[in-house]
C-alpha cells in the first residue's frame, strides 16, 4: 500500500529536487516560529515527502501525518524561497498521499462531506440554506456564549465561529449605513465574469453584491455563469485531489463561453485555487490546454480594478484604517499590492498598516494542537500575535477577506475598541 501511495509524490519529484534546503523559507513559516521544530518547516515537510517517495518512511507514519497536517497551506514559504518550489502543490500531493489512511469520525465526516455534499449542488445549497437559518436564529451565538462548543471540540467550536462570522456586521453607531446603488456602466464598458465561490454565495452574498456594485461604479459589467460550482480548494486543501479535479472540469466548462473575458474573485482562496488549474490538470489531455487558459484569466477584483483603472474613491472621513492581507491572496495570486492601491486611492483616508499583516493569522486551519504530542498549537499562538497587533490600533476599520473576518475584529472588540469590519 505505501508504494502504491509513494506514487502520488513520485510524480511530484521534480519539484522535491528542486529544494536546494538553504532555510529561508524558516523564519517565513508560522508553524516552525512557533514550534521550532525542523519538521514542522517547510524544508523538514518536503525531506518527510522525499523519505515516503523513496520508501524510507511509511506514508501511514504518525510523525509523516501529523507535520503535514499541522501546516497552515499559507504558501509564505513560496514568496521566501529563492529555487521557486512550488512547496503548496507538494502539500496537496501529501495530504493525498495520507488521506487513505486517517481515521476518526472527523476524517469520516470530512470525507463525506466533500464526497457527497460537495457534489451535488442542490444539495450544497440546501446545506447553506439550512446553516444560515441555523445562524440567523442566533443558536450559534448563544452557543458560544456557553463555551461548551471549545470543550467538546475546539474544531466545532471554531465552525460555529465562521457561522457566526458570515453575519453581516453591525456598523458602529454613526456609520454611514446605505447601500448604493448599482452605476449604470457605458455600451463601452469592459466585462468581468465573477466568480461567486460556494461558502461566499451560501453565507457571504452581500459580498458578491458589493463586488458587483463596486465593478459597476467603475464601468465595468458583471456576468455570472449559472453553471459553475465550488472551486475545489477545500478538496485540494484535504487531499481529495480527484474530486478537485471534476470540479474544475465543470467549472472550466461553465466559462468556456467568453474565452478571453477575466474571471473575477473576492476570495483569495478561491482566487488561487482558480488559478492552480493549469497544474491541477497538467496531465489530463482534454482540458490541460483549456486549463491553462482559464488559470491566465483569474484576477482578484482588486487586480481587475487596478487593470480597468478604477475611480479615485470618495472621503470617508479621518477613521484610522488599516488593511489585513489574505494569505493566497498575497502569496498565491500576488495580489495584495493592488488592494493596497484601492485604500491610498481615498482622498484623506487615515491608512496605517498592520504590522504582520504579510503572516498567517491562523484562520486556515483552527486546532492544530496534537494531544499525544502536546505540541503547542501554531494557530493560536499566530492568532495572539495578531490580537496584539489589533489591539495595538486606536478605535477605526480593518479591511479583510471573507472567511477569517471574524478572527480579525474579535480580538479588537473584546479589548473594548469600537471596529468597523470592510471585506
Amino acid at each position: 500500500m505505501n508504494s502504491s501511495l509513494a506514487n502520488v509524490l513520485a510524480a511530484e519529484e521534480e519539484k522535491l529536487l528542486a529544494c536546494v534546503h538553504c532555510g529561508l523559507c524558516l523564519e517565513a513559516c508560522p508553524t516552525y516560529v512557533v514550534t521550532g521544530d525542523e519538521n514542522d518547516s517547510p524544508r523538514g515537510r518536503i525531506y518527510l515527502m522525499r523519505a515516503v517517495e523513496e520508501g524510507r518512511l511509511a506514508a501511514a507514519s504518525p510523525s509523516f501525518e501529523r507535520h503535514i497536517d499541522r501546516c497552515l497551506g499559507c504558501r509564505a514559504c513560496e514568496s521566501a524561497c529563492p529555487a521557486g518550489v512550488e512547496y503548496g502543490q507538494l502539500l496537496e500531493a501529501a495530504r493525498q498521499t495520507i488521506l487513505p489512511t486517517q481515521r476518526g469520525f472527523p476524517y469520516a465526516l470530512l470525507k463525506f462531506v466533500l464526497r457527497t455534499i460537495w457534489k451535488r449542488p442542490a444539495l450544497l445549497r440546501a446545506s447553506f440554506a439550512f446553516a444560515r437559518l441555523f445562524r440567523d436564529s442566533r443558536i450559534t451565538r448563544l452557543l458560544l456564549k456557553t463555551g461548551i462548543p471549545r470543550e467538546l471540540s475546539p474544531r466545532w467550536d471554531f465552525a460555529l465561529l465562521l457561522l457566526e462570522g458570515s453575519r453581516q456586521f453591525a456598523r458602529p453607531e454613526g456609520a454611514r449605513d446605505e447601500i448604493a446603488t448599482p452605476a449604470p456602466v457605458s455600451d463601452t464598458a469592459p466585462t468581468a465574469l465573477l466568480f461567486k465561490g460556494c461558502v461566499t454565495d451560501g453565507l457571504f452574498s452581500h459580498v458578491n453584491e458589493a463586488t458587483k456594485r463596486v465593478l459597476s461604479a467603475n464601468d465595468c459589467q458583471t456576468k455570472s455563469p449559472a453553471d459553475q460550482v465550488c472551486c475545489g480548494a477545500l478538496h485540494a486543501h484535504a487531499g481529495e485531489l480527484e474530486g478537485a479535479r471534476r470540479l474544475a472540469r465543470k467549472n472550466i466548462d461553465a466559462f468556456r463561453n467568453d474565452p478571453l473575458t477575466p474571471i473575477v474573485t473576492n476570495a483569495g482562496g478561491c482566487g488561487a485555487m482558480l488559478a492552480s488549474y493549469s497544474h491541477l490538470l497538467a496531465d489530463d489531455l482534454q482540458y490541460a490546454e483549456r486549463a491553462r487558459e482559464f488559470s491566465a484569466r483569474v484576477r482578484d477584483i482588486g487586480q481587475q480594478l487596478v487593470a480597468i483603472r478604477f475611480r479615485n474613491g470618495a472621503a470617508i472621513g479621518s477613521t484610522r484604517t488599516t488593511y489585513d492581507t489574505s494569505c493566497h491572496l498575497l502569496h498565491g495570486q500576488h495580489g495584495g499590492d493592488a488592494s493596497l492601491q484601492m485604500l491610498w486611492a481615498i482622498p484623506g483616508l487615515n491608512f496605517t498598516l498592520l504590522e504582520g499583516s504579510d503572516v498567517c493569522c491562523g484562520g486556515r486551519r483552527r486546532d492544530l494542537s496534537d494531544r499525544q504530542s502536546r505540541m503547542p498549537d501554531a494557530n493560536r499562538c499566530r492568532s495572539r500575535d495578531r490580537q496584539n497587533e489589533i489591539e495595538s490600533l486606536s478605535s477605526g476599520r480593518i479591511t479583510r477577506r471573507v472567511l477569517s473576518a471574524r478572527r480579525v475584529l474579535h480580538p479588537a472588540r473584546r479589548a473594548g475598541k469600537e471596529c468597523e469590519l470592510i471585506i
